[in-house]
């Protein structure tokens, strides 16, 4: 039994905290090797852009692809120390591997709710947490955080490709651990700077619950209604993007996906990312 009293404080005070080896070997086998299975049945590429990265493989809407996940999203441990941070009855926001390969460079450092529009610090609305299926080193890109980021009053802080270096660590943690994360934090990938060490990882990131609409607009309204609306009666009813990231569904609006109509600007292919330059 994992005692949690540790890592709830650490949340408290530093916006981090690292669970060693809480996810059975076994089980990390098996989501390495479905990693590995859609990367090659969907015949994956990096999406090379400055965000996303440009030898980084991303698999999203993962529940969709195997009764394995529905495992990670409910995993007691991490489920228990992300309520503890955004309430009971927080919602899953999204469920994707990240595969960070040889000659990546760091990402870009930012915080997971930069880009809602409300000052700093203010109640947590994201919680977010990334599932090390390959040991995270520094040498291989491990998750870098910033302690204590979530406390900062209303940082004036942007993390552009020319802004000032910001300190940061490394998250180090063996396969089988989880990093979980206030959605404050300042954080991002660090560069993989070895020869031919992947690095695997599941970011299964949150939302707490009142971050949604009163009513059911998706499923309540039937679709056969739903294609007489106006695209801007779509957006207004949810089935568009904010800022191009919100909302979506593999980086592509349902308006777009389910009506045809116009594609939004993705976040990472904006100029600048909103909040980030």
């Amino acid at each position: 039994m994992i005692d949690l009293s540790p890592h709830h404080q650490q949340l408290v005070d530093d916006g981090y905290t690292i669970v060693e080896n809480v996810i059975a070997p076994d089980l990390v086998a098996e989501l390495l090797a479905d990693v590995r299975r859609l990367e090659a049945d969907r015949a994956s590429r990096p999406a090379d852009n400055r965000f996303e990265g440009n030898r980084t493989t991303r698999t999203y809407n993962l529940l969709a692809y195997g009764e394995i996940w529905q495992q990670v999203p409910t995993q007691p441990q991490v489920l228990e120390l992300v309520e503890g941070v955004i309430g009971d009855e927080c919602l899953v926001s999204s469920l994707a591997s990240i595969s960070l390969a040889p000659g990546e460079t760091a990402q870009v450092i930012h915080a997971d709710d930069q880009i809602q529009p409300l000052a700093k610090p203010h109640v947590a609305t994201v919680c977010n947490s990334m599932w090390a299926l390959t040991d995270f080193t520094e040498a291989n890109g491990a998750t870098r955080v910033v302690p204590g980021s979530h406390l900062w009053d209303n940082p004036d802080y942007f993390a552009g490709p020319d802004a000032d270096p910001i300190d940061s660590i490394p998250a180090e943690m063996p396969a089988g651990s989880v990093l979980v994360w206030h959605g404050s934090t300042w954080h991002g990938g660090g560069a993989n700077n070895t020869v031919d060490d992947v690095r695997v990882g599941i970011a299964m990131n949150y939302c707490a619950g009142f971050i949604r609409q009163q009513e059911n607009q998706q499923l309540g309204i039937p679709s056969e209604i739903m294609a007489t609306f106006s695209p801007q009666l779509r957006q207004l009813c949810g089935l568009g993007m904010y800022r191009g990231l919100t909302g979506n569904i593999e980086k592509q609006s349902p308006a777009a996906r389910l009506y045809g109509d116009a594609d939004e600007v993705q976040l990472w292919d904006a100029e600048p990312i909103p909040g980030a330059d």
